[in-house]
């Protein structure tokens, strides 16, 4: 049931599978707190990914890296986002641009969830330019290999590749 957006207006849900989160994904959160009130980090259970870190690893690297923010709260979910931003009374989804090559997939994301629940909007913040090249897959493949990736992935995650 779609709520009032008056109940619900600074509230927003960032979503994703994060393996691993990266400082990309740190600098959307930072960037989404300027805007919400509070964001609800959701991590994906999402399995068709095939995921390097399981779930709860997932989740307890996300809780790490940000430990130090108020006004987040992290959970695990599966299933539909708009589902998830009824649960927690959520009002946007905020979502990272890297490139071009993104703004397909995610205008057709942002029009379906539109789609399902009109009242949920989509806000769309550009990445930084020392991010637009991370993704979670490149820090895994680069790590695999044995290279850095330091500068790129926050301390808890760095120290999981490590192990």
């Amino acid at each position: 049931m779609p709520r009032s957006n008056s109940d619900r207006q600074h509230i927003a849900i960032y979503a994703g599978t994060f393996d691993p989160i990266t400082l990309g994904h740190l600098d959307v959160v930072h960037r989404g707190l300027k805007i919400f009130d509070q964001l609800i980090i959701g991590v994906a259970e999402n399995p068709k990914k095939c995921p390097m870190f399981d779930l709860e690893t997932r989740l307890a690297m996300v809780n790490e890296s940000l430990c130090d923010e108020k006004n987040i709260k992290t959970v695990a979910f599966k299933g539909l986002l708009v589902d998830l931003a009824h649960k927690h009374n959520a009002a946007a989804l905020l979502r990272g641009l890297r490139a071009a090559s993104d703004f397909e997939y995610e205008f057709q994301m942002a029009s379906m969830n539109r789609h399902l629940d009109q009242n949920i909007e989509s806000v769309f913040v550009m990445a930084r330019e020392d991010y637009t090249f991370v993704s979670s897959s490149f820090i895994r493949e680069i790590s695999s290999m044995g290279g850095d990736v330091s500068s790129l992935v926050p301390k808890p995650v760095l120290e999981r590749f490590k192990r």
